[in-house]
């Protein structure tokens, strides 16, 4: 059963519980038929016994005619000896075999229905395949004498074959049209389940759009649909984050691979100026063991930048401590006023008080204010604001520089991204300010964003969640 198909094993359970029912219902219809021609029978046999009482009398065999294929026959209780034997026939025709009689009768007891002993039995004949309807009797009237009369079931018989003709006929029909109707009615039903298979072959050579139509919740193959449809949602979403996550992580590598290469360019371009003399030059050496300090710090701090968003990238855990962020943000800007005098910075900070890395979170700020220095006038005014909101502590740093169109500010925060193209890696950075950021507020359960106008300005947020218990 398990190698045929789910069309096919619903259409032959469904013929074979259809057919058990007919047959018990043809059997059921034929027992009763039976037994009702048997018990007409057995009441005609109960009006013939007169002819049995009119045969013994005194006309005896030569008394009225019998009717054609019944059988009368008398004998003495107390020998068994034959008194009297009759048979009727159509007239012209020879009368067909008598009935096959045992040679001892067990009668049924007097009772006030049955005041006569009486037995009722079914005997075949003595030649041929005709049976006969028997009624055995003792009448009270003459206890000596065993009246038998006998019928025969020609007709009842020939009835009972032409009823199961005809049930047997009825039932193959009905099977038929059965087997129709439920090949029409599984075929409708697992038409959805032929969507499915279909759908599910298009996904497996690759086509992840594909989703099963028509999906109705009121069936279960419907709601089976719904939550395919819904398993391939995930799964094409799953699919599109990983491809995304991978081209991502081969842009980071090819970003920083060519971030890393120029410094060593230079330290390698430094180390052969030594190699060729320098050495015996000191101004030429002097330059040599400077330019080589300056590349290789400029490369410790991208390593570092790297190792950094790969410690979060992997959820590593940041230092946890209750910090005064407007305490921090105060630092940053202080030191930010310092490197660059000639920009004002306007400060407002609440109290706020988060639990977090303080480290990181001063290297939120300095990459904010490092990134407008880079991005702004050294004239354009910058304005940092702290405070709260609800359950979160917000850091506002507006600048006034020519702003962000729609399309950088999607890509502010990914790693490498520069908002200007034409700036050169000494006065830009490498483009992993902003994504330190972002990655710095989200491993403290906060989030970053940025609103932009064209031409005004750009204004960074970053929300971390409110420390509601004092200070320890």
């Amino acid at each position: 059963m398990r190698r045929l198909s789910l069309r096919t094993r619903l259409v032959l359970g469904l013929v074979v519980l259809a057919a058990a029912g007919l047959v018990v219902a043809d059997v059921a219809t034929y027992k009763s038929q039976e037994s009702f021609l048997i018990q007409q029978t057995d009441d005609n046999l109960q009006n013939e016994h007169q002819y049995a009482e009119q045969a013994r009398g005194p006309n005896g065999p030569g008394g009225p005619g019998l009717p054609p294929n019944v059988y009368i026959e008398g004998r003495s209780v107390a020998d068994g000896k034959l008194l009297f034997q009759r048979q009727g026939a159509f007239p012209g025709e020879e009368a067909v075999s008598p009935p096959r009689l045992p040679k001892t009768y067990h009668l049924d007891p007097p009772s006030e229905r049955q005041p006569d002993r009486v037995r009722y039995f079914t005997a075949k004949a003595i030649s041929g395949d005709d049976r006969y309807r028997v009624r055995a009797s003792i009448e009270r009237g003459n206890p000596g004498v065993l009246l038998i009369v006998a019928n025969s079931l020609h007709d009842v018989d020939a009835t009972l074959h032409r009823l199961f003709l005809i049930e047997l006929f009825v039932t193959l029909a009905v099977l038929a049209a059965l087997i129709l109707l439920a090949l029409w009615v599984v075929r409708i039903g697992l038409r959805p389940l032929r969507e499915i298979e279909q759908t599910a072959a298009a996904i497996g050579a690759g086509d992840l759009s594909r989703r099963v139509d028509r999906a109705e919740p009121s069936t279960e193959i419907g709601r089976l649909g719904l939550a395919l449809n819904a398993m391939l949602g995930q799964i094409e979403t799953a699919f599109q984050a990983r491809e995304a996550s991978e081209a991502r992580l081969r842009r980071f590598v090819a970003d920083a691979s060519h971030e890393l290469r120029t410094p060593l360019a230079a330290v390698r371009a430094y180390a052969e100026l030594f190699r060729r003399g320098a050495a015996t030059r000191p101004h030429d050496l002097e330059r040599a063991m400077g330019g080589i300090g300056r590349e290789s710090e400029r490369m410790s701090l991208l390593v570092d930048d790297l190792l950094l968003l790969a410690r979060l990238d992997e959820g590593r855990p940041l230092e946890r401590e209750p910090v005064q962020f407007e305490e921090v943000v105060g630092e940053a800007v202080e030191t930010a006023r310092t490197v660059d005098p000639s920009r004002p910075i306007g400060l407002d900070a609440s109290p706020a008080v988060v639990l977090g890395d303080r480290d990181r979170l001063r290297q939120v700020v300095d990459n904010l204010l490092s990134n407008v220095r880079s991005h702004t006038p050294a004239d354009s005014p910058t304005h940092v604001r702290v405070g709260r909101n609800g359950t979160n502590a917000v850091l506002e740093v507006e600048d006034s520089g020519p702003g962000l169109s729609d399309e950088e500010l999607e890509q502010v925060f990914e790693r490498f991204h520069r908002g200007d193209p034409s700036r050169t890696r000494s006065t830009g950075g490498v483009g992993l300010g902003l994504s330190i950021v972002s990655a710095v507020a989200e491993a403290h359960g906060g989030s970053a964003s940025a609103r932009s106008t064209p031409g005004k300005g750009t204004t960074f947020v970053v929300t971390l969640p409110v420390l509601d218990e004092p200070v320890s």
